[in-house]
């Protein structure tokens, strides 16, 4: 088994209602030095085969990661 970890994000230029919502409690919070606020997701999964990595690919572009507004990243961690 293959420890592979894929992030999700929302592609630059759409709105990201989680992310304006979190940038703003931290400027309530007096965090004044922050912008462009992004939310995504991060998976973690063990994956078996010879190319786990395809395999994540795969599973991205079939249900994990909306290809029309997120784009996504799999890694495999060495």
């Amino acid at each position: 088994m293959t420890l592979v970890v894929v992030t999700v994000m929302p592609k630059k230029g759409v709105l990201d209602p989680q992310g304006q919502a979190v940038q703003g409690a931290l400027l309530h919070l007096g965090f004044g030095d922050v912008s462009d606020v992004r939310v995504g997701k991060r998976i973690e999964m063990e994956i078996a085969g010879h190319d786990p990595a395809a395999q994540a690919t795969r599973m991205c572009e079939d249900l994990l990661a909306n290809n029309l507004i997120e784009d996504y990243a799999v890694e495999v961690p060495g």
